[in-house]
């Protein structure tokens, strides 16, 4: 935790608040020259007082540590402009549906900016019945391979979970399907519009 961020981010969430220090000390059962040690970066919140600390200032934990507000704008939600997630740790994927602050294992999760497909990551979709058969020419092996397949519809989105050892191809419904994502472990996410 920087403290100096921190103390800076308690400072104005108090402030936004309109709070004192010593109704902010009140809440926490601190003095408030305690509040004042953090907002000026001499010190910071004991562990044990991080939560009650992101209650009393109104945000999350995460937000707290990072020393910044995350606000979600998207009030008209889409499934095209979703953010994805992947722990580099577990492989976990998680997707949201706008600016969030997402944590796995331990640390914060940046969302990933897809890239089109390119020659080393070529995709193929082709239509079976009322399904995609999507392929991806890609080596499988355990230090390299693709992750997940993922289609975005109009109202939701449809993952499938690959593992090393295994084939990169994936079926979906094409009812609604607009575009497929693809996450390989060494060369990050890509995107292809299948319309």
């Amino acid at each position: 935790m920087n403290q100096y961020v921190t103390g800076a981010m308690i400072k104005r969430l108090r402030e936004s608040r309109k709070m004192t220090q010593h109704q902010l000390a009140e809440k926490l059962s601190v003095s408030d020259k305690v509040i004042s040690k953090w907002e000026t970066g001499r010190g910071y919140p004991d562990i044990s007082l991080i939560e009650p600390l992101s209650v009393a200032l109104g945000v999350s934990i995460i937000e707290l540590f990072s020393g910044e507000n995350i606000v979600n704008t998207n009030r008209a939600f889409h499934m095209l402009r979703m953010k994805l997630h992947v722990c580099l740790i577990c492989g976990n994927v998680i997707q949201s549906t706008g600016e969030a602050i997402v944590s796995c294992c331990g640390m914060v999760l940046p969302s990933l900016e897809a890239e089109p497909e390119d020659d080393e990551h070529p995709l193929c979709v082709e239509q079976v019945e009322d399904e995609y058969y999507v392929t991806i020419s890609h080596e499988m092996s355990k230090a390299h391979y693709i992750s997940f397949i993922l289609a975005v519809k109009n109202d939701g989105c449809e993952i499938r979970k690959l593992y090393p050892e295994g084939n990169a191809e994936a079926r979906f419904k094409i009812s609604g399907t607009k575009c497929i994502y693809y996450y390989c472990n060494r060369h990050g996410l890509f995107r292809a519009s299948v319309r």
